[in-house]
């Protein structure tokens, strides 16, 4: 009988997640962020990881202290960041990373949106690396190699294979067959290819195999390891429903 891939708890989901991992985090938006990944990493405490994903804040439709990647900068536990957003999205904001690393204490990789999906694209397709004309002629580039081809400049960019990834679905079933709804569909796919260990919270209940139609799937489930259900609040973190983000918004444009 094949071991089950249904956790019964976060914790017990990234407990064996060692000091120095490379960690990829699927989202953008507020709907495909694994945020209760990102707790249960805080708590577990592993150091020195290297993280990667989309961009390092929360965004603006996040409460104030739902865990992302910032949680786990403060906590002291990432060395460094490879993101397509390093930087804040207006003027008037700091990121937490901003502060380490002008300090110092973390390095961060800035990689073009879609080269870094296609860097762990690679890396679950068995491509070692790739050229891609993005961020010829600018600081990405210097000092790295570059080919011509049909007489335009490319860079070479090497694929970026992760230890694990954490992603949020919106179905699965016992498999891990998974379905995605809205923006989840962004890296999580890319980022659960490239991973040796493939971590997914799933908003609704894990379906026995083969629930779901084959022609509905939208990652099998040769590339999930592990699925944990997410539980109502206040045990699972928010947000769970994209209703649940619209109805918020709402009200607070309502109290202005």
């Amino acid at each position: 009988m094949p071991r089950s891939k249904i956790f019964p708890s976060f914790a017990e989901a990234v407990s064996d997640i060692a000091d120095g991992s490379v960690v990829g985090f699927g989202g953008f938006a507020v709907v495909g962020m694994p945020v209760n990944l990102y707790q249960a990493l805080a708590e577990q405490g592993a150091k020195n990881l290297t993280c990667v994903s989309n961009g390092t804040g929360g965004g603006a439709t996040l409460p104030a202290d739902a865990p992302n990647l910032s949680r786990l900068i403060s906590n002291n536990q990432v060395s460094k960041v490879i993101c397509a957003f390093t930087a804040p999205t207006r003027a008037s904001q700091r990121l937490v990373l901003t502060e380490y690393v002008d300090k110092g204490l973390i390095e961060a990789e800035l990689v073009p949106q879609g080269t870094l999906a296609e860097r762990m694209r690679a890396a679950g397709a068995g491509i070692p690396a790739f050229y891609t004309p993005a961020a010829v002629g600018t600081e990405l580039a210097e000092g790295r190699e570059t080919r011509v081809f049909g007489g335009r400049e490319y860079l070479l960019e090497e694929a970026l294979p992760l230890d694990y990834a954490f992603i949020r679905a919106w179905q699965a079933d016992a498999f891990g067959n998974l379905r995605f709804r809205r923006s989840q569909r962004n890296f999580n796919p890319v980022m659960a290819m490239a991973a040796r260990v493939t971590i997914v919270e799933v908003e609704e209940e894990i379906l026995p195999r083969g629930a779901i139609d084959p022609d509905d799937v939208h990652l099998p489930g040769i590339f999930v390891h592990r699925m944990v259900k997410i539980p109502p609040p206040p045990e699972g973190w928010w947000p769970r429903r994209p209703a649940e983000i619209a109805a918020q918004q709402q009200a607070g444009r309502n109290a202005r």
